[in-house]
């Protein structure tokens, strides 16, 4: 009788087994062969997503320039962009452009907002620790920004001078190093850190000499001094260990220079080729 008794019990014991069994193996076979989207490397997510999202700046004229009356934003930096989406999804058009500034752009990265940076992103070694980097794509140098009247000629002349920069760029970093005595002023972007320029709050405005080069086109009431005093060059920021994605944009670079496109490109924007 008690055998008897026994039975029903290792049975239900022998059918749950199974059940939870088939579960786990449902999930495993799952989870194997589509794998997560967090493992899935960025050339699959763009290509699966349909668009290439890239992190641009808008307040940078001749590299990322946001045109307040079209909404479009044009420069260097975007026509790579479009280079990029047409290698990838066989058309430039499927690129969808997000601001960054320098402040933002590396946790915008990292938080999967944007597939890559291509915003006039100085290659450091502090930076490396973050994010992989391109390629060299462009070669510039710190320098500085001052009214035509102005007594400034360079670092020489900074000492107790108020001197804009924009916060997370690494010329407010190098001009602390470089003239200990100035007062570095910190803004969110090019654009208010020029408009203060223009209004007074400083004295001169330090960024990359190409950047500063775009400002003074817009305004001819000021002028380049000191020369370029860092050298400053860009690469196209990608998430930590992603090389594919990284060998994808180097192959891009160099298929554009090898055709000419780069240098077309550079003569578009910056008004000559490259050296």
């Amino acid at each position: 009788m008690k055998n008897v008794l026994k039975w029903p019990s290792f049975m239900l014991v022998l059918i749950l087994s199974l059940v939870l069994s088939g579960c786990s193996t449902g999930e495993e076979s799952s989870s194997g062969s589509g794998g997560s989207t967090e493992a899935k490397g960025t050339i699959e997510q763009i290509k699966e997503r349909g668009k290439l999202i890239a992190g641009v700046k808008y307040d940078t004229k001749l590299f990322g320039l946001k045109d307040p009356a079209s909404g479009e934003v044009e420069g260097f930096d975007i026509d790579i962009a479009k280079a990029l989406a047409k290698q990838i999804l066989g058309d430039e058009t499927k690129v969808e452009l997000k601001e960054v500034t320098s402040k933002t752009r590396i946790p915008m990265l990292q938080n999967g907002d944007i597939d890559i940076i291509i915003a006039t992103m100085t290659i450091t070694d502090e930076r490396k620790e973050q994010v992989d980097f391109s390629d060299v794509y462009f070669e510039a140098g710190q320098s500085l920004l001052v009214k035509n009247d102005s007594p400034i000629t360079g670092l020489e002349s900074l000492g107790g001078v108020k001197v804009l920069a924009v916060k997370g760029s690494t010329s407010a970093q190098n001009i602390r190093e470089k003239a200990p005595d100035a007062e570095v002023l910190e803004y969110d972007n090019y654009q208010d850190a020029f408009t203060a320029l223009k209004a007074g709050k400083g004295e001169a405005l330090t960024t990359d000499n190409i950047i500063l080069i775009g400002m003074q086109q817009t305004d001819n009431n000021f002028k380049l001094v000191g020369g370029n005093f860092t050298s400053e060059p860009y690469g196209m920021a990608i998430r930590k260990g992603d090389t594919a994605f990284v060998e994808e944009v180097n192959s891009l670079l160099k298929s554009m220079k090898d055709s000419g496109e780069y240098d077309t490109l550079h003569e578009k924007w910056l008004g000559s080729k490259p050296e």
